[in-house]
């Protein structure tokens, strides 16, 4: 493909947006973008495209852009997914989400990420991985364009406070002050990831300018539970169905991997009922998972096979035979929980104790206390009350050039590529707008 070709693509892919045609010529226009993450590089990004002669200062506290999406899809950037609806994302408005991802789709992120040079692996899960596989070459990309459109970078930069002063902003650090701002962007997320220098200072700087916001929680994170059997169970990993009681009642359901751990457990399905488990115990609720084991066989047909199985080899331990069909380190504990003694031989178990097994392998519950906190999480939960934003341009509605996107907002998207996918919208929508 020639050069001016795909020149010519890039223009169509941004002349498709319905922008607002203004002749910007000699307009000064002055932005601070707060984060430089996937929300904050595409804000940038998006605003630069359209308005050439807009000044923007990009900021972050760490040593580059992007570290969030380098640390995504443990190295490989779970990009984002191609089947994305507002039943993805939970908060306290899941459908505020519903404009951003109409205005900017998945097709849409498609192209903007062929713009930059980037291609995509779509997997048939509908997960969306760079085609290199390699976090970096997105960090190094979006790098590329932001340097290539003259966004000033300010990495190693904490932001510690900002003031409205008549119609401008002003931002100070430590050690400096940028003055004179017409708008400004609050992008750097919530406390997940504390070890990638993520913070709650954006709800401080939301708070400060009339903002309210919803109790944060660790979100895709292990669970801590009272039951943790003294380590034995640790590193047991299976495929299992996981359900989620909130005060005794049924809140949701998830097949998928589960690994028992020292704390408690994890593995994908914990992760996923993990946000909305992490979310009642912010409000102090009863937490219970009960996890079965085998969800292809019902209990009745379960207890058959067991009772099956000990006739089959009588003369031997139950402990032994059990490990035919769960862990080596499953079957001690679970004749423990039975209250069943482990030198029981197969022939001296009884049908009321061959019950009590079925039902424990078919609802092994687990008292949820804790979450592994920030420090283990992939997203936080909880934010800036989406009530307070304008879903069409992410403005603030008591603040006006203030303007919010990605993680710092109460939403919060499932694993799988969707916060990310947020992120893009979100800071989409905020560049449209910072540029008009």
């Amino acid at each position: 493909m020639s050069q001016k070709l795909l020149n010519f693509g890039i223009f169509c892919f941004f002349a498709s947006f319905d922008y607002n045609k203004k002749n910007f010529a000699g307009y000064d226009l002055k932005v601070a973008i707060i984060g430089a993450g996937a929300a904050g590089i595409m804000a940038a990004i998006t605003a630069k495209r359209i308005n050439k002669n807009i000044d923007i200062d990009l900021f972050d506290a760490n040593s580059g852009i992007g570290k969030k999406i380098l640390a995504s899809g443990n190295g490989r950037c779970n990009i984002s997914n191609s089947q994305v609806s507002e039943k993805n994302y939970l908060g306290e408005n899941p459908e505020f989400v519903s404009y951003a991802l109409k205005q900017f789709t998945f097709n849409d992120f498609e192209k903007f990420c062929k713009s930059i040079g980037l291609l995509l692996d779509i997997k048939e899960t509908n997960k969306v991985y760079p085609l290199s596989n390699e976090a970096k070459s997105v960090v190094n990309l979006l790098q590329l364009t932001l340097e290539e459109l003259d966004v000033n970078i300010y990495t190693k930069t904490f932001i510690k406070d900002i003031e409205k002063i008549e119609d401008k902003f002003d931002i100070k650090t430590d050690e400096n002050e940028f003055k004179g701002y017409d708008k400004v962007v609050i992008s750097n997320g919530l406390g997940a990831a504390p070890q990638l220098k993520a913070n709650e200072s954006g709800l401080d700087f939301a708070s400060k300018f009339g903002h309210s916001y919803n109790i944060t929680y660790p979100s895709l994170v292990g669970l801590q539970t009272s039951e943790v059997y003294g380590g034995k169970l640790q590193g047991v990993k299976k495929e299992c169905n996981v359900s989620l009681y909130i005060d005794g009642n049924l809140e949701q359901e998830i097949y998928g991997d589960v690994l028992f751990t020292k704390y408690g457990v994890s593995g994908f399905a914990i992760l996923d009922i993990s946000q909305l488990a992490s979310y009642h115990l912010s409000l102090y609720q009863d937490v219970k998972i009960a996890i079965n084991f085998f969800p292809k066989i019902n209990r009745n047909d379960l207890g058959d096979q067991i009772q099956s199985l000990f006739k089959s080899v009588p003369n031997q331990r139950a402990v032994d035979l059990l490990t035919g069909m769960v862990s080596n380190k499953i079957a001690p504990v679970l004749l423990d929980i039975c209250k069943i003694n482990i030198e029981t031989l197969a022939r001296d178990i009884n049908a009321k104790q061959i019950k009590a097994i079925a039902y424990q392998l078919n609802q092994w519950k687990l008292k949820v206390i804790d979450t592994q906190g920030f420090g283990h999480a992939e997203a936080s939960g909880g934010g800036v009350r989406t009530v307070e934003i304008d879903n069409r341009t992410y403005e603030s509605k008591k603040c006006e050039g203030l303007y919010f996107a990605g993680e710092v907002l109460d939403i919060v998207g499932n694993r799988g590529g969707f916060n990310l996918q947020f992120a893009w919208a979100s800071g989409y929508l905020v560049g449209k707008n910072l540029a008009n």
